[in-house]
């Protein structure tokens, strides 16, 4: 059984910095391109970054790059986010995900996911 586990998350003045960490198991982590989301109240799930198999390619979402950095560890089967200068709308749940590295799949998209963690709260205060 596939289990991803975000945490990290929590309350932060604008300004600030956060490091979330998602820990997966049960699945064979070296093989999975993996990526963040997140999601405000009323909003749908958005794309925040996301990250290849070996970690030698690494996307973000619109005015996310240079705030927000994806990084992985595959020995320690860890996917990490640090944001930094957080601002009052980066406000959302965080949300790990997982898919197998083949075929071609839109990335940006929550249908190319097959495995989710729980989510983590970020609420960032101006």
């Amino acid at each position: 059984q596939v289990q991803l586990a975000e945490s990290g998350g929590g309350p932060v003045q604008a300004g600030g910095s956060l490091r979330l960490s998602c820990a997966a198991a049960g699945l064979t982590f070296r093989s999975h391109h993996m990526a963040w989301f997140r999601q405000a109240p009323g909003k749908e799930r958005e794309f925040v970054a996301a990250i290849t198999w070996g970690g030698g390619r690494k996307s973000y979402g619109e005015g996310l790059k240079g705030r927000f950095s994806i990084s992985r560890d595959n020995d320690k089967n860890m996917l990490f986010l640090q944001m930094n200068n957080l601002k009052p709308e980066d406000t959302a749940v965080y949300y790990c995900a997982g898919t197998p590295a083949y075929g071609g799949k839109d990335y940006y998209s929550v249908d190319a996911y097959d495995y989710w963690g729980q989510g983590t709260q970020v609420t960032v205060s101006s």
